[in-house]
This record gives structure tokens, sequence and C-alpha cells, in this order.
């Protein structure tokens, strides 16, 4: 019998799992109203290091840093939704997605848009697949121009 997301087993662990894992630690942070580096930074003490990939660590301090930007681009693009509105989970996958798309040079548009879909669809409802990629979309397209402001 396979499993579609098998148990780690040491060693590094893969993008996509270090974004789930980013996305979890962001989500949680937002539920305890409080702040994710924290929160991760205990995380990172309570179980082995290797289980806490780099690349999670790279998207939650990315993300915290430049949340309030994030937000008003969220905020901008969401077409109808303001952040609060929006469940907890979805805008934890857009804060990801957006920081990819913006400031993680070495992630094609394409795959930011692609991976925060798939976690979307792993993590929330049926609509939210939809949703975040439009609100990635639209940002995408855009992207070239917002990185030579930011």
């Amino acid at each position: 019998m396979t499993t579609r997301n098998p148990p780690h087993r040491g060693g590094p662990i893969g993008r996509r799992a270090a974004r789930k894992r980013a996305v979890e630690i962001l989500y949680e942070a937002a539920q305890r109203q409080t702040d994710a580096v924290t929160l991760l930074s205990d995380r990172v003490g309570e179980v082995q290091v290797d289980m806490v990939a780099d690349y999670t660590i790279t998207l939650v301090e990315g993300v915290t840093a430049q949340r309030e930007r994030i937000d008003e681009l969220l905020a901008e693009h969401a077409q109808g939704w303001s952040l609060e509105r929006m469940p907890v989970v979805d805008l934890a996958v857009l804060r990801v997605g957006v920081y990819e798309l913006l400031w993680a040079a070495d992630v094609p548009d394409a795959v930011a848009i692609d991976e925060a879909v798939g976690i979307v669809k792993e993590l929330s409802t049926d609509d939210s697949p939809r949703f975040v990629n439009g609100v990635l979309g639209r940002i995408g397209n855009i992207a070239d121009r917002l990185r030579a402001i930011l």
C-alpha cells in the first residue's frame, strides 16, 4: 500500500512539504494570534532540525517580514474579499504564494501559483483552489512590475 504523503524518514524534505509546513505554521500563528517566526523557532526546538526544512524557515521568515506589503496586494487583488473574510488557511496559502511570486527569485511564477493551488486543494474548501488561482494569477500578471518597485 502506498500513501500520497509518506511519513518523514529522515533527510531533507521536499519543497512541496516545506511549503505546506510553512502554511501550517502561518495558520497556527494566526489562530493563536502570535508571531509566526516565534512559533517556528519553538517548533525547531521541539523536533529534529531536518524535519523543518530550510525552505520552510525561509518562507515563514519572508512572509512575516513582507506581510504588510503582501496583505496590501492581496486586499487589492482579491476582488470583493477582505482579508478578514477569507478562510485563514486560504490566507496563509496566498501569503506564501505572493511571497514566492515576488521575493523567491528561484521559483518560476507558474510554479508558485501551481504549488499554492495544490496545497489549498489539500487543506481547504472545494472553492478555494479557483479563488487562490485567480488572486495569484492577477498578481502574477503584474509580478515583473511589482518586483521592479519592491
